[in-house]
């Protein structure tokens, strides 16, 4: 026997109730706020601004007070373009969050040098991976979705000397096929995929707010 089908206006209080938890998630994100990255290559700091991107702004600061990040790898690097991460070490963490997808924000600064954002797939598709950028990459400004929501602002230095020898090979391909792009092993297994087959990869220790 198939099982009963929501209501139009049940449908309606769940979208009204989902539209209602991103805007709460939203507010509750400091205007600005700072981020310490720990790493195997020394630490860096981003700096979020909710009126660059609330969207991304307020899911970088979730995403940080849950440690979602602890214990992760930097595991795309591409020197003089991007580093990428954001797949939890632990693969049902992972899973977990990997579909919590945010709509959208409208670009309003551009992807050069420093300025960190939300690798997505499509439109309204970023959820965990944030990538910063190592250049200039500003032709992805026409592109809804790559809004940037911070910068780095101090350690730029020890982003440029990530381990960038894998390139791609080690967790690019996000846009291919789900089942057959190069990150599907990062979330069936996470670190233990990566440590094993990827060593020389950068270690992502823990992320934390910085108060004044």
């Amino acid at each position: 026997m198939s099982e009963p089908r929501p209501s139009r206006s049940a449908f309606r209080l769940i979208v009204s109730l989902l539209l209602l938890a991103v805007a709460l998630s939203a507010q509750s994100a400091p205007d600005v706020f700072r981020v310490q990255f720990e790493t195997t290559a020394g630490n860096f700091t981003i700096e979020a601004h909710r009126d660059w991107a609330p969207h991304g702004a307020a899911r970088f600061h979730e995403l940080v007070t849950s440690r979602y990040f602890d214990d992760s790898r930097l595991f795309r690097v591409v020197a003089g373009k991007w580093a990428q991460f954001g797949i939890a070490g632990d693969p049902k963490i992972a899973q977990a969050w990997r579909l919590r997808t945010i709509p959208d924000d409208v670009v309003r600064r551009s992807n050069v040098l420093s300025y960190v954002g939300f690798s997505n797939t499509a439109p309204n598709t970023r959820s965990t991976q944030i990538y910063i950028n190592l250049g200039d990459n500003s032709r992805n400004d026409a592109e809804a979705g790559f809004a940037p929501f911070g910068k780095v602002v101090d350690g730029m230095d020890v982003v440029q000397k990530l381990y960038s020898g894998y390139g791609e090979t080690s967790g690019g391909g996000m846009r291919a096929n789900l089942q057959a792009h190069q990150q599907e092993p990062l979330f069936v297994e996470g670190n233990a995929y990566l440590d094993r087959e990827f060593p020389k990869l950068d270690k992502l220790i823990r992320a934390t707010i910085l108060h004044p």
